[in-house]
This record gives C-alpha cells, structure tokens and sequence, in this order.
C-alpha cells in the first residue's frame, strides 16, 4: 500500500468513529443496572414482592389471590395502599414502604396498585351481585355465627371446623393465631379460588351470605382463638381498618 493509501484507509477508520454512536466498549443505557428505587415495571416490582405469597400473576399461594376480582371489588385503592405500605401487624404481611422499613418507594407503591386494578379487576357489574362490604359495618354475634358457620362452612370445614376430606382445620390455634379479623372477613367474601373455596355467594347453591351473616362466623371463628395470642389489630368492629 503506498503512502496515499494509508493516509486514505486511517481518513476512513477516523470518520468511522466520529460518526459512530458511541466509543467500543461504551455502555449503553440498557447495560446500566437500575437502582432498585428507580425500577417502574409492574410485572418485575409484583414478581419481586408480592409473588412469593400472593402467587404468580396474583392467582394465589400462601396467601389471597390478588387477581380474585370479588377482593378488588370490596377493597379500596387506599386498602391495598394501605396494606402494601404498613403491612399488617402480628400476621405474615410485612410493611414495604421505606418509611415503614421496607424497600419501596411510594411511586412503586402507587404503580403496583394502580397496576393490580388495571390487570386484574373487573366491574362491579361483571360480578353479578352486590358483595357484602370490605369492612365490617356492624359487629359479629358468635351466637349467630355457629348456625351460620354449619349451613354455609361445615360442608367442607365440618360441623365444629376442624376439617374434612374437603377442607382444612380453620380452628386450628396456629392458624388463627396469624389472620386477623378482617383476613377472615376478606376470604369469608372473596373466597380463595386458588385453593377451591367459593365466595360468600357459592357456598350454597342459590343462597348467597349476608352482610351481617358474614360478620357472624368470622365472629365465631375469632371466639375459637386460643386466649392471648390475638394478632395486634385483629378486631373487626365498624369502622376498624385493617387487614
């Protein structure tokens, strides 16, 4: 190559450079790992928080599915909000706002209920019926709540709630040792159709639950607890806001 062609094959590498995108070995935007704070995605922030208990795509594991549309129907935006931020005191859900001592911020906080609702809820309409509301509005009778527990709960729990061949113990001291009333009152509504449990309208063909009905055998079930080891918070009575 003479000297003419050299000075022309560098001109040529120089101009490639200087028109490139970027340096070799530059990363780019992508390659940069998100601080945590910064993460916006709804499936990573849901996957990474929430999946371990609620299940994958919220269908349910340890504990309530969050795509059951029935809870996103009784629960508020501020619940879930609510919820998902200070946890809930003396059971499983923990709090995951920094402020509380988690690792969220608000902004993935608001995202993953804004998101929950947006993927998973469906109109109150679409339901079919009017579910008895997320709070309690008048207090349990345990009285009342025996009857009520046999004719729409023993058929799977059995008559004293211990368990058959078709459903757990729910008396069982552990157990309610870690749900609070209004966990009870939530899946007494909502159901958990991950685990083959009706809502508070299938547990008897054609008689759906009361409001007050409900209220009853979640008092019930609280008044099978073993003395002292009610979670903090765990009351049901109007107006309480809990989980």
């Amino acid at each position: 190559m003479n000297a003419f062609g050299f000075l022309s094959a560098i001109c040529l590498v120089v101009l490639s450079l200087s028109v490139s995108c970027r340096p070799p070995g530059k990363p780019t935007a992508a390659d940069i790992e998100l601080n945590p704070s910064q993460v916006r995605d709804f499936a990573f922030l849901y996957r990474q928080n929430c999946a371990g208990c609620h299940g994958q795509d919220g269908q349910g594991n340890g504990a309530l599915a969050l795509a059951n549309p029935v809870y996103l129907a009784i629960a508020s935006d501020e619940t879930i909000r609510r919820v998902t931020a200070s946890g809930v005191p003396g059971t499983l859900m923990p709090a995951f706002a920094r402020s509380a001592g988690g690792t969220l911020t608000d902004e993935q906080i608001e995202i993953l209920v804004r998101d929950m609702r947006a993927h998973w809820a469906r109109p109150m309409e679409a339901l079919g019926a009017n579910p008895p509301p997320y709070l309690a509005t008048e207090p349990g009778d345990p009285n009342r709540g025996a009857p009520a527990f046999g004719t729409f709960c023993a058929g799977c729990h059995g008559p004293d709630g211990k368990g058959t061949s078709k459903g757990g113990s729910i008396v069982d001291g552990s157990f309610l040792a870690l749900v609070s009333e209004q966990d009870l009152r939530t899946t007494v509504i909502a159901g958990r159709p991950d685990l083959g449990q009706p809502d508070w309208r299938n547990d008897v063909p054609g008689r759906a639950m009361t409001a007050q009905e409900v209220s009853d055998v979640v008092a019930w079930l609280v008044a099978k607890r073993t003395p002292g080891t009610e979670p903090p918070l765990a009351s049901s009575k109007p107006a309480q806001k809990n989980n």
